[in-house]
């Protein structure tokens, strides 16, 4: 079959049965079986493909950082630390307007390196921030807008599963990935802090107590040693995960398996039953389960790409169509945002990367720099509605019944400031390639 009508038909398939409602993973791995096959004429040996794409992917030792990562963020979930490392961040804010906002973008940021997962970030400050900020007044679109907009710093900071996606699908380093994205994870939280600030600022209304005008109650309670040693041994295992990573002590995997024995302690400590333990490992399990099959068809329809020619198609129709590197990456970005509409950010990474990151290459943009501003572009889908995952996370999550405008009217200025973010980035990309080159 002709590859430019075997490409045009094979997006035309994709597209169409994913609007139709058929799961992602199946989605790519039928268009890439019926591609290969029309492709080559034999059946034999499209399946002889995926049998070698399945065999040379999962038997690949980064996989392992998946499960491990995930394990890690169940058994700090449930020991209950997080709302010990928000009590702490909280107590050290005193003297800064909407600190209650503020800790919960902090507490978020250092939860985002243990979990490595946006919801899980979104479900659990829901339930601990949002009742503490309601209840001295705090702005409701503004607490809600803020537990959704600093959940999405989950995915950017390490360890990231988007990140491990990116990794994966490009063959990038995932510890250079890992590292790329810490500075631009502070900038974002930066971000975040500093449109509060000046927000409680100018409408002390929507963030009533400042200095001197009370103390909510979670910064009165004693900060007794459980508290601390809850607290400290979160930002330790964090330090000692990235630190060890940066280092050169460990891979990205070995890093995983530090993490999650460091999480089993921490969670014993606080008294987490082993039966508790155990439901952490197979929640861990059955999280794990879907996410390989996903690459694994992202891996497949990858294949095809490159075996059917396709991306050298694209790339050729896009320099004859006159675009430059810079309306390339307009473009790329208005697919990003567009399908953030409709799909959540592990969907559009397989549908898109494959595609996008050679191409990008092409037109010189550096693979790290390219990979952090994707998953922030990507990431802002998650509070772009109809679809805003995040956005309906946190609704279901609080303990109130709140209109969803709400919500994603909170998250109105967040989603701003991502977007500036991933543009300050294209204009510095020394935030995305310092800390991976002096690895």
């Amino acid at each position: 079959m002709d590859p430019t009508l075997l490409t045009l038909v094979s997006l035309g398939a994709l597209i169409a049965m994913i609007l139709v409602g058929v799961p992602i993973g199946v989605s790519l791995g039928a268009v890439s079986l019926a591609g290969l096959w029309l492709l080559f004429d034999s059946w034999d040996i499209a399946r002889g493909t995926a049998g070698s794409v399945a065999f040379s992917m999962l038997r690949e030792y980064t996989f392992g950082t998946i499960p491990l990562f995930i394990i890690m963020g169940n058994f700090i979930a449930a020991s209950g630390a997080a709302r010990d490392l928000y009590t702490m961040t909280n107590r050290g804010l005193r003297r800064i307007p909407a600190r209650l906002a503020v800790a919960t973008v902090i507490g978020n940021t250092i939860f985002a390196a243990i979990s490595g997962v946006s919801v899980a970030a979104a479900a659990t400050f829901s339930r601990i921030a949002y009742p503490q900020m309601r209840r001295y007044n705090y702005d409701r679109p503004m607490s809600l807008g803020v537990i959704a907009g600093s959940a999405m710093l989950g995915m950017l900071i390490p360890p990231s599963i988007l990140l491990i996606f990116w990794g994966v699908l490009t063959e990038i380093s995932i510890g250079k990935l890992f590292m790329a994205g810490i500075l631009p994870g502070f900038l974002v939280a930066g971000l975040f802090i500093l449109y509060l600030v000046i927000t409680a600022i100018r409408h002390p209304e929507k963030a009533p107590y400042h200095v001197g005008e009370g103390e909510p109650s979670i910064a009165a309670e004693p900060l007794g040693w459980p508290v601390l040693l809850s607290g400290g041994l979160i930002l330790a295992l964090v330090f000692l995960v990235i630190g060890g990573i940066w280092g050169g002590l460990f891979t990205p995997t070995e890093a995983a398996g530090v993490g999650a024995l460091g999480a089993l302690l921490i969670a014993l400590l606080k008294g987490v039953t082993w039966r508790g333990i155990l439901d952490g490992i197979i929640s861990a399990g059955v999280t794990t389960a879907p996410i390989m099959f996903l690459l694994l068809m992202a891996g497949l329809y990858s294949r095809f790409l490159v075996t059917s020619g396709s991306l050298d198609l694209l790339t050729d129709w896009i320099v004859n169509a006159g675009f430059g590197p810079v309306s390339l990456l307009i473009a790329m970005t208005i697919v990003w945002l567009a399908m953030g509409t409709l799909l959540d950010s592990s969907s559009i990474i397989l549908l898109t990367v494959p595609i996008f990151a050679p191409i990008a290459q092409s037109f010189g943009y550096d693979p790290l720099v390219f990979a952090i501003y994707g998953i922030l572009i990507i990431e802002a889908g998650l509070l772009t509605p109809p679809f805003g995952i995040l956005v309906f996370v946190v609704k279901g999550s609080v303990p109130e019944n709140v209109p969803l405008s709400e919500v994603f009217r909170g998250a109105v200025p967040y989603w701003l400031l991502i977007c500036l973010a991933g543009v300050l980035l294209i204009l510095m990309p020394g935030l995305v390639t310092y800390l991976p080159n002096n690895m």
